[in-house]
Order: C-alpha cells, then sequence, then structure tokens
C-alpha cells in the first residue's frame, strides 16, 4: 500500500460523517483504514455493500476495510496498527430505545477505551480526535444564551426527561468524559469535537440519521422535536476533522 501523507483510522466507516472522513483524506493523499460492524451471521460477514467505500477515488490503492465492533472493544488492534491518527466516529445509535440506556452507555465506553487502548498499543498513533455530540453540552438546568466547552449535560437531568434520544444523549456525555480522563491519564494526545446537528448530501447508501432528524417538520415526524444551531455545510466540520489531524491544531 502506498502510504503517501500517511496512514489514518476512521472508525464506523459506514456512517455518514465517517464516509466523508474517508473522502476527503484520501482526496489529501492519505492511507486510511475504516472499521465496519460485522453482519450478525459471520458466514456472511463480507456481505454488507461496501462498493460505495470502495469505488471511492484512491481507495483501490489507499484503503483497507477492516470489521470490527464496538461490542468487541480489542478488535480494533489490526485496523490501528501502524496508524498515525485515529478518527474516532464510530457510536451506538439507539433513538427508538430498543435497548436499556445502561446497555448503549456502557458499549459506548467500552468500546472507545478499547480503541484508545489500541491507539496506545500500536505505538505510532500521534493524536486521536473523537467526535462527541452537542448533546453533551446542552441538556442542563442552566439558563444562559451561550454554552461553550466547558459546559457538560448532566445525566440526572436527562433521565428525569419526557425526550427523545435520551440514551444518545447521555452515552455521549459519559463517554466523551471517560474518554478524556483516559487519554489524561495515559499521556494520549486526544481532541474532542463537539459538532452540532450535521446536515447535507451523503455518499453513503442510508438515509443518514442526522439528516432524518432535521427534516422531521418536512417529513412529518412529531416525535423528534430536536433544538440544534445548523453548520452551514457538514462539509465544514469534516475539513474541521481531518485538519486536525493533519495539520497538528
Amino acid at each position: 500500500m502506498e502510504e503517501g501523507k500517511g496512514r489514518v483510522c476512521v472508525t464506523g466507516g459506514t456512517g455518514f460523517i465517517a464516509s466523508w472522513l474517508i473522502m476527503r483524506l484520501l482526496d489529501h493523499g492519505y492511507s486510511v483504514t475504516t472499521t465496519v460492524r460485522s453482519e450478525l451471521d459471520p458466514e456472511h460477514r463480507n456481505s454488507k455493500d461496501l462498493s460505495f467505500l470502495k469505488n471511492l477515488p484512491g481507495a483501490s490503492e489507499r484503503l483497507r476495510i477492516f470489521h470490527a465492533d464496538l461490542s468487541h472493544p480489542d478488535g480494533f488492534d489490526a485496523a490501528i496498527a501502524g496508524c498515525t491518527g485515529v478518527l474516532h466516529v464510530a457510536t451506538p445509535v439507539d433513538f427508538e430505545d430498543k435497548e436499556p440506556e445502561e446497555v448503549i452507555t456502557q458499549r459506548a465506553i467500552n468500546g472507545t477505551l478499547g480503541i484508545l487502548k489500541s491507539c496506545l498499543k500500536s505505538g505510532t498513533v500521534k493524536r486521536v480526535v473523537y467526535t462527541s455530540s452537542n448533546a453533551a453540552v446542552f441538556y442542563n438546568d442552566k439558563d444562559v444564551d451561550m454554552m461553550d466547552e466547558t459546559f457538560w449535560s448532566d445525566v440526572d437531568y436527562i433521565r428525569k426527561l419526557d425526550s427523545w434520544g435520551k440514551s444518545y444523549a447521555i452515552s455521549k456525555t459519559l463517554t466523551e468524559r471517560a474518554a478524556l480522563e483516559f487519554a489524561e491519564e495515559h499521556g494520549l494526545d486526544l481532541v474532542t469535537l463537539i459538532p452540532s446537528m450535521v446536515v447535507g448530501p451523503f455518499i453513503c447508501p442510508k438515509f443518514a440519521g442526522s439528516v432524518r432528524s432535521s427534516l422531521a417538520l418536512i417529513l412529518g415526524n412529531v416525535k423528534l422535536k430536536i433544538c440544534c444551531v445548523m453548520n452551514r455545510s457538514h462539509t465544514l466540520f469534516v475539513y474541521a476533522i481531518a485538519f486536525a489531524f493533519a495539520f497538528n491544531v
């Protein structure tokens, strides 16, 4: 594999943000490894259509796809080995509350810590960029007009709300905290990004959840009542992640 500018791992490669990251990193000359979840039946693990990734410009020479799942946090070593940077985007999403919140949260935390341990084990990773969420910031009882990175969502406050997507907000809050604590304890260079609702065109074949949510009023889904600040373009956010690693800012 031609390394070009170096190798970067992007977790959750079939997702909305991650697939854009992969495309932009390839555009800028990086080699990329990405992780996707295996199918439930191991005998059919390669049946998932990944052609939209494999057909990206430069993918045939500089993209490798690995099967890894947050439920198995020790399974990311191979994808991260030899990488100089990791963009951790994968996260469990259960807006319909099919699983208990505690299960979702533990999977997110364990998976993230497993990825960070793989980064330390690699001996080559210089920086990790973790994609958090504004859901980790604004769920609290503080009556202010503006919040910054010093604010945190209050998990107890979230649990008392009659709100859609509570498990997501709780898991993103507690996972970001756990990641920052781990990084500080082990001297790992970790940057967390807190995007608002990310909208725009998508290259993955599925209708991205954030786009569906942002179009809730148009689509007539009255259950999705979301207060958010839209990015002018989700590609601005994608570039922010990519360049945070590339230019060490």
